[in-house]
């Protein structure tokens, strides 16, 4: 079987749900990709605007893995940077290559867009995701803090970033 690596538009609206199963099944957080999905038109004016990027791995024509990021626009200078958001491959597809071959793929839209680099990060115990940004970047250790917006939320509550 063939994979495919394409960056989704507007009208991939299909594709778009699809992985976000994806990301739901290999995070274990069917209910944060599910419970509430996102309408059509919403989805279509995410897909369609200028600082969200959504990539996938589809095998068959089915997704199997895939990227969401986000361009972030400098005041500093006139650049970007790309921040992965999400990456997930099905457990089934693992090993294969596949999430290296997304973020080449977004390597290539970043370089279109005039980006600077691409960042990520990776939770404490996820030694995938830790080993492939390894062997992909440089390694950079820092703190993440989340600061609620209206009522204070119960540590934990909010899914960490994470890929697999």
């Amino acid at each position: 079987m063939s994979l495919n690596i394409r960056q989704l538009a507007a009208d991939d609206i299909g594709l778009m749900r699809a992985l976000l199963q994806t990301f739901g099944d290999a995070f274990n957080e069917p209910e944060t990709y599910g419970s509430n999905p996102p309408s059509t038109a919403y989805l279509r004016c995410l897909l369609a605007g200028d600082s969200f990027i959504a990539i996938v791995a589809l095998e068959s024509g089915r997704v199997v893995g895939g990227i969401a990021a986000y361009e972030l626009r400098k005041f500093e200078q006139q650049r970007s940077e790309i921040y992965i958001y999400d990456l997930a491959v099905a457990a089934t597809h693992r090993r294969r290559g596949i999430a290296t071959a997304l973020i080449d793929e977004l390597k290539k839209v970043a370089a279109t867009r005039g980006a600077y680099v691409i960042f990520v990060q990776a939770d404490i115990g996820d030694d995938a995701a830790i080993a492939l940004y390894t062997k992909l970047g440089v390694r950079e250790d820092v703190l993440h803090f989340d600061i609620p917006i209206g009522k204070t939320r119960r540590r934990g509550a909010r899914r960490r970033f994470r890929s697999r």
